[in-house]
């Protein structure tokens, strides 16, 4: 198999390549780029969602004790 000469390559393959690879670590670096971005927002809607809602505190009671004692 080694001893056969090599199979003939396309003209402009190189160049042909090397765009696509451009294309493609362009389009991971967007695609990155919006990844991070919606994370940030998301974040920071949760932050302000907790800090005006502030759901660690218990809700007020419904039901008023009894009066006794007067």
């Amino acid at each position: 198999m080694l001893a056969r000469p090599h199979p003939p390559v396309p003209a402009g393959l190189a160049p042909r390549a090397a765009r696509r690879g451009a294309r493609l670590l362009r389009l991971r670096r967007g695609a990155r780029r919006t990844a991070w971005w919606l994370a940030g927002t998301v974040l920071a809607a949760f932050l302000v969602w907790a800090g005006v809602e502030q759901p660690w505190i218990a809700p007020p009671s419904e039901v008023t004790p009894p009066l006794e004692g007067w």
